[in-house]
């Protein structure tokens, strides 16, 4: 059985050059979409990870900032980016603090 490894021949490669093979080049559509997605994925992590140290059901939430548990579970699981207000809507309802950082 090969290990991972051993079928990249032990070649370091930098993360740069592993997203440009999976993606496309930075700045390209393809990679651009890809980008997206994922911050899609990492909002619903945060928001659900908060919602549940909250004690806290995604209809519990969905009645808290006025919309469906079925929007909720949709941006938990990276299918809907809320927008930045609906961003802070929640993370309000759910007792955090949103702060930006300089440098």
């Amino acid at each position: 059985m090969k290990t991972r490894m051993a079928e990249n021949n032990h070649k370091i490669q930098s993360f740069e050059s592993v997203l440009d093979k999976l993606f496309g080049e930075s700045g390209t559509e393809q990679r651009i979409e890809a980008e997206e997605k994922a911050y899609a994925f990492y909002s619903g992590r945060l928001i659900e990870d908060a919602r549940k140290h909250a004690n806290m059901t995604q209809l519990e939430l969905a009645q808290k900032i006025g919309t469906s548990k079925t929007y909720i579970s949709r941006v938990e699981n990276g299918y809907v980016e809320p927008k930045v207000s609906t961003f802070y809507r929640i993370m309000s309802a759910l007792g955090c603090k949103v702060e930006v950082v300089f440098g």
